[in-house]
């Protein structure tokens, strides 16, 4: 659709949502490339659901601009519908029609002709791996062939770009890693993808990420940059008794936070100068325990970063 397809997919400057006194998204300033997969990352509430709803064109904002596509939204919100799709959180085809009955629905609304769509849910059947169940009530499906029903429904326009708002939360593993092997599939044939998530693994896959917090853009960049950027420490510590602990480094000064994993601590902490008293404090009750840097993850990026904002907060 775009004449300039070196322009970014999504543009937005100052974009801003307020419901009352909430302040939903606060002058939220995006860049996302074409042709990539873009992770929203932070936790329930933090704006990421209301920030795809602006940007297509579903919810308007209180403040800023926004360019999806090369088009004004949501001045031009109409043209951009026949150019994206949405799959959202919770499944939302009707679940008293068949598989095919909602594909069907659905191609009828993109105005598809019946050789059109006939040759479309055919490939949209051998894709998503549909056939066996194409005549079976959408309500009777298990939650992965919901989300694969969910995806086709979605990408059954060909859109250029492709909003996906948590859309593994009610799948297993092996179905979300199955999902994000067709993702992937569908960024390296040139759609931009716009993904949602607060699971950490999924992070990981995207090639850029933007970290809510609160409505504010955190942290933006790709989850490498975002570990080498990162203004903290990750040590592991190896303890028979992380609990206990756990509990003897509340409150130690340059702890920001400390977290069990299996059998061992992940403490974040200011910068290396905390390691000998973080090993002081834990050896106190376990003289054996190992305390020692270790790599950072995208997990220590996001506490870092949504702690860092509590802290500005706190200090307004």
């Amino acid at each position: 659709m775009s004449d300039n397809p070196g322009s970014p997919a999504i543009q937005t400057r100052g974009l801003t949502r307020r419901f009352g006194d909430l302040v939903a998204v606060d002058h939220l300033d995006l860049s996302v490339p074409r042709g990539q997969v873009y992770g929203f990352l932070g936790p329930n509430g933090c704006g990421k659901s209301t920030t795809i709803r602006m940007l297509c064109g579903l919810l308007l904002p209180s403040d800023g601009d926004i360019r999806v596509l090369d088009l004004d939204i949501p001045r031009q919100a109409e043209t951009l519908k026949q150019h994206i799709g949405y799959m959202t959180q919770s499944f939302s085809l009707y679940r008293d029609l068949s598989v095919r009955e909602n594909l069907e629905f659905v191609a009828r609304l993109f105005g598809l002709s019946r050789a059109r769509r006939r040759q479309r849910l055919d490939e949209l059947f051998q894709t998503y791996r549909l056939e066996a169940l194409s005549e079976q009530l959408a309500g009777t499906l298990s939650g992965g062939q919901r989300q694969r029903l969910a995806l086709a429904a979605a990408v059954l326009n060909e859109p250029e770009l492709l909003f996906l708002d948590e859309p593994t939360s009610a799948v297993d593993p092996q179905s979300r890693r199955d999902f994000w092997d067709v993702l992937f599939g569908l960024a390296d044939s040139g759609t931009t993808l716009l993904v949602s998530t607060h699971y950490m693994d999924e992070a990981e896959r995207c090639h850029r990420l933007a970290i809510l917090q609160q409505g504010e853009l955190v942290a933006e960049g790709s989850p490498d940059q975002l570990k080498q950027r990162m203004e903290a420490v990750s040590l592991l510590v190896e303890t028979d008794r992380p609990r206990r602990a756990q509990h003897a480094l509340d409150g130690l000064e340059g702890v920001r936070s400390c977290a069990q994993i299996g059998a061992t601590l992940r403490v974040l902490v200011d910068d290396e100068a905390a390691l000998a008293p973080v090993r002081q404090r834990v050896r106190t009750v376990d003289p054996d325990a190992g305390v020692n840097v270790t790599d950072v993850n995208l997990e220590d990026v996001f506490v870092a970063a949504t702690l860092a904002r509590a802290r500005h907060g706190e200090a307004q």
